[in-house]
């Protein structure tokens, strides 16, 4: 169990972030006989969805409703209607942007493209050849 402190330089977010998501009900966290906030160990865990979710542009609500679903034992349906919404639309992003990126790829001269392609990890270009076949 951590502390407020504790937990937020572990997670490199600030405590009144921290303080927030708990007010949220983003995070929980238990209190002590002389009010302290405890948080448990999986906190570090959500602490890094609600990132990961974040880097998605997804608002804290939709980070809410997902991290709901992901602890949930029953699916609520309107939920993951709304979770599948936002990866279809994340998908259509990605994929105009990929377009762009590729459109972009074919001005450069030969050299210019290896050096860029040398920048892209061999697991984004798995998913860029993914999201391609899927957004096709």
């Amino acid at each position: 169990m951590y502390r407020i402190g504790e937990l937020s330089k572990l997670s490199k977010v600030s405590k009144r972030t921290i303080d927030y998501y708990t007010k949220m009900g983003l995070l929980k966290c238990d209190r002590s006989n002389n009010n302290y906030r405890y948080y448990h160990e999986e906190t570090l865990n959500d602490l890094k969805l609600i990132e990961q979710c974040q880097q998605m542009n997804m608002t804290l609500h939709e980070i809410k409703d997902r991290m709901i679903l992901l602890k949930s034992k029953q699916v609520d349906q309107s939920v993951l209607e709304k979770q599948v919404k936002h990866i279809r639309n994340e998908m259509k992003h990605l994929h105009n942007e990929l377009h762009e990126v590729l459109q972009a790829m074919e001005t450069l001269g030969v050299e210019d493209r290896k050096r860029v392609l040398k920048q892209v990890s061999p697991q984004a270009l798995a998913l860029f050849q993914t999201l391609m076949v899927f957004s096709g």
